[in-house]
């Protein structure tokens, strides 16, 4: 076994702990069936399942329904979109898909729940009844489409859903499944991955809440809802995405855009402070640790994914019962569980290679007024910048080829960071979203903002 192997592969206690969490959680959540998954530095490093009928539990392969994981998939077709420049973000509706009567709400509203668009569709319960009574677009949406203005909240929105679905068949010219399949299912091998049930399936079951008994739950076709909630897959399936998700493939995404879609785009409700919503991905707090992921549900099953980018590890859940089992709670803890008991062997350190060019100028201890900051440039081009013995606004930086940087992280994320130069090339001081940051504090040889006392610093007198 190789040293990489080694690593991933999970001591005896930390897989009895999984074990014993999905056991807990098929007993508690009184489920028919639960089968989990965790993936590691990209690997599937644990499997497990747990029946209520005695030598028939699932594996890896058997497919559940995931419902508003499907969302998630939605949104890497409209991020190809974008990254083909196809669309803007900050485009409204009308201009790709006209007449819906919604038009002004943009895709980033729609990505994000921000739209103001009502959770459900009028009439009947949309999950249970026949999507022939939701031909057209006018019938998700209702005569009252709207709870709020758009932008104004977070309001979580299965119609919006169906809208971006529409969308992308409207550009690409085909219907949403065939677009996903060939755009995403395909390349990222996702073969267990579909619109329709394929065997081998789970049956979706509800049970009764102060009874040992279930009754099936009727399979109904979503039509134009399906963007929003349709898909079936695999715990094997989901693991590979839930990789995608954290890496990125150049075959359907680049790392930079699953890093775009992880971001906080907006705040959930009231009073959730440590949960929020990025473009098509949940993203949450728990024990400290930030996930992103999602959860789904339709009548006759729940599902969960979860994934924690500084640990590498990501857990998926499915089970076959309407309610009862909290798939994004067993999801997280699974993380928990791997995290805790195992934490991540960092990177080894190395420093910049022979050849490359280092530009120690820029290191070291530089002040924003009075405030001392210190930059360091790491082997991998990127700069840190963060505050010296005190708590504040710290950013990571990448090289540009015009030799400026550009935030990555936290206040500065996007800003531009400039070395400005004096006449015979040394570096006088920093420019960053019009901040300076120079040598000393307030350097008088510098151009502070306001300018500097010509006295310079001195005692009360």
């Amino acid at each position: 076994m190789d040293a990489l192997a080694e690593d991933l592969e999970l001591l005896p206690e930390t897989r009895r702990a999984l074990r014993h969490r999905i056991a807990v959680a098929q007993s508690e959540g009184r489920a028919p069936s639960v089968v989990a998954a965790v993936v590691r530095g990209g690997e599937v490093v644990w499997e497990g399942s747990r029946t209520s009928v005695e030598g028939h539990g699932p594996d890896g392969n058997v497919q559940y329904r995931i419902g508003s994981i499907t969302k998630t998939f939605t949104a890497v077709l409209v991020l190809r979109l974008r990254d083909e420049g196809l669309l803007d973000l900050s485009d409204p509706l009308e201009k790709h898909l006209p007449g819906t009567g919604v038009g002004e709400v943009t895709i980033a509203q729609l990505l994000s729940h921000t739209g103001g668009l009502a959770a459900e569709t009028p009439g009947a319960w949309w999950e249970r009844s026949p999507a022939a009574l939701r031909p057209e677009l006018a019938d998700v949406l209702g005569d009252e489409p709207f709870r709020s203005s758009p932008g104004s909240r977070f309001h979580y929105s299965n119609p919006g859903y169906t809208l971006l679905g529409s969308l992308v068949e409207t550009l690409r010219g085909k219907p949403w499944e065939d677009v996903l399949r060939a755009e995403v299912l395909e390349p990222l091998g996702l073969d267990r991955t579909s619109g329709q049930p394929q065997a081998p399936h789970a049956g979706g079951w509800a049970v009764h809440p102060w009874a040992d008994v279930m009754m099936p739950e009727p399979l109904e076709d979503l039509g134009l809802m399906a963007a929003a909630g349709q898909l079936w897959s695999t715990t094997k399936d989901l693991a590979r995405f839930a990789d995608f998700l954290l890496r990125g493939d150049e075959r359907v995404l680049r790392a930079a855009t699953v890093r775009e879609m992880r971001a906080p785009a907006a705040p959930s409700d009231p009073g959730s402070a440590d949960s929020g919503y990025g473009l098509g991905v949940q993203v949450a707090t728990n024990g400290g640790r930030r996930l992103f992921g999602h959860g789904g549900s339709l009548p006759g099953f729940v599902a969960g994914l979860w994934l924690s980018e500084a640990d590498d590890v990501a857990a998926v859940v499915l089970a076959n019962c309407t309610s009862g089992l909290p798939p994004t709670t067993v999801a997280m803890d699974l993380v928990r569980i791997v995290a805790d008991a195992e934490p991540r062997f960092p990177a080894p350190w190395r420093p910049f290679g022979e050849a490359e060019r280092v530009p120690l100028e820029l290191t070291g201890p530089w002040y924003w007024g009075t405030s001392p900051h210190a930059l360091r440039l790491t082997y991998d081009g990127s700069l840190e910048l963060g505050p010296v013995g005190a708590t504040g606004r710290t950013a990571r930086f990448r090289s540009e080829p015009d030799g400026t940087w550009t935030g990555l992280t936290g206040y500065y994320a996007g800003e531009t960071l400039r070395a400005v130069r004096r006449e015979d090339g040394s570096v006088s001081h920093l420019d960053l979203a019009s901040f300076v940051f120079t040598r000393e504090p307030y350097d008088a040889q510098a151009p502070v903002p306001g300018g500097v006392d010509p006295q310079g610093w001195r005692g009360i007198g």
